[in-house]
């Protein structure tokens, strides 16, 4: 059972399943949601998650049509976004995590455009889009 938790500590969860595919995406929203880089995000099971205290404090925002991005309306600190056409999964924000994970990303994503500092200096794959096989829109 893997725990996590906002900033502030208003809202926890915990989460019984695996990870999909754990990503860095790059691309402009996701820059401009965490205020960084980019976002480490992992695929996770709607059905195993469960929140633990505080899920009134959870805000939404539909950054484009159809996706949601949800964070604490307390802190501010980005949870998971989600898709209204995949009901079932929640694209995790790994650093919510509270519990130690030996997970580790698979690619970066979005990575057309990257600016200066921004830098990426892993030996991760690279892709200007997606990873292959996906096929949603950005975190």
């Amino acid at each position: 059972m893997m725990q996590g938790s906002c900033m502030c500590g208003g809202v926890r969860y915990e989460y019984a399943g695996g990870f999909g595919t754990i990503t860095i995406c790059h691309c402009s929203d996701c820059r401009k949601a965490q205020g960084g880089a980019g976002v480490i995000a992992a695929p996770v099971e709607k059905e195993k998650f469960t929140w633990t205290q505080g899920e009134d404090l959870i805000q939404e925002y539909e950054s484009s049509p159809g996706k949601k991005r949800a964070f604490c309306r307390a802190c501010g600190s980005p949870l998971y976004s989600r898709r209204d056409a995949e009901p079932a999964v929640l694209r995790l924000r790994m650093g919510s995590l509270d519990s130690e994970t030996d997970v580790t990303p698979a690619a970066h994503i979005f990575t057309l455009g990257v600016p200066p500092w921004a830098a990426i200096d892993d030996n991760l794959p690279h892709y200007d889009t997606h990873e292959p096989g996906r096929v949603s829109d950005a975190e």
